[in-house]
């Protein structure tokens, strides 16, 4: 593991709830885990529906990115449902949450996309960008997502304007500003 310096109060490592992978412990971590295990024990799913820390990297302006989508949710074979904690307010997320959602997937735009701090969420329909459901207990369990994936569009985002524009959105919203007052410096990063 890199010896990146961090704002966050690291604990030493953990192990993936969806994956057993060895992992960073920090305060959002833990959050993280929580809300895979509330996917898992309270909504049905089966660990293989989810997929941890999907990532889209952008390069904007000097300004590299690396957006992290907490979890995907797939049923029927389909990536229907992204994840994405962030600790404060859930509204200042919701932008970058439905960006995410449009340019994800190659194929198509994932329909849904739920922005949390564990406490509270929110389900955003990602076609309207409109707020269709609050609260934890709202987020759509196994059973709702059988009957839901029939019923959502799953429409290519193939507008190469419209994409870049949402890449754009994601890399302004997403961009890590350190105690320092500058970026993250990423290992590795072009811009890092």
């Amino acid at each position: 593991m890199a010896d990146i310096p961090s704002h966050h109060y690291i604990y030493g490592t953990c192990t993936d709830y969806i994956t057993g992978e060895t992992i960073v412990d920090t305060d959002d971590e833990r959050c993280r885990q929580d809300l895979a295990r509330l996917l898992v024990k309270e909504k049905g799913y089966a660990k293989n529906d989810l997929e941890p820390r999907l990532s889209i990297e952008t390069l904007y302006n000097g300004q590299f990115v690396v957006s992290t989508i907490d979890i995907t949710v797939r049923e029927a074979g389909k990536r229907f449902m992204i994840l994405r904690f962030a600790p404060g307010s859930i509204v200042t997320r919701e932008r970058s949450a439905i960006a995410a959602a449009r340019v994800l997937e190659p194929a198509y735009q994932i329909p849904l996309a739920v922005v949390t701090n564990s406490r509270d969420a929110e389900v955003l329909d990602t076609y309207t960008g409109k707020v269709i459901r609050q609260g934890l207990d709202k987020i759509p369990d196994k059973k709702e997502a059988e009957d839901l994936v029939k019923s959502l569009r799953f429409e290519p985002f193939d507008d190469e304007t419209k994409k870049d524009r949402e890449r754009r959105i994601l890399n302004a919203y997403d961009v890590e500003i350190c105690c320092a007052g500058g970026p993250c410096a990423l290992p590795g990063a072009p811009e890092g």
